[in-house]
């Protein structure tokens, strides 16, 4: 196992518009309720196929809001932000959008219980 990607400074104009575009959003919603996520559980709660998936993750990457950790075959994401960041309240606010953004709600009822 291997985390990738080293936390950098993340800047606001990169990371405000990932967090615009509907299926960033909905993933960092998923990565808020759990530790990580494999790019397989991803696709199959988003239904989406995983180069769309997979495009969607380089764009958290290269802003600096997910790391990766590669087990084996498995690809896994996690949040990079930390409670010292400036971004982590935004972060938390997402986790809000739920109450009142049914997709999000359907998201995270579709969570897998076991990792890959």
């Amino acid at each position: 196992m291997s985390l990738s990607a080293t936390t950098t400074e993340i800047k606001p104009i990169p990371f405000f518009k990932a967090l615009a575009d509907p299926i960033r959003l909905r993933i960092v919603h998923l990565l808020t309720l759990r530790p990580e996520l494999c790019v397989c559980h991803l696709t199959e709660i988003l239904t989406l196929p995983q180069s769309s998936i997979s495009r969607h993750l380089a764009t958290l990457r290269n802003s600096g809001i997910v790391l990766t950790r590669k087990d084996g075959l498995w690809v896994h994401y996690r949040l990079a932000i930390g409670e010292g960041s400036p971004y982590i309240g935004i972060i938390r606010e997402v986790t809000k959008l739920a109450e009142i953004e049914p997709q999000l709600a359907e998201d995270a009822a579709r969570l897998p219980e076991s990792t890959c």
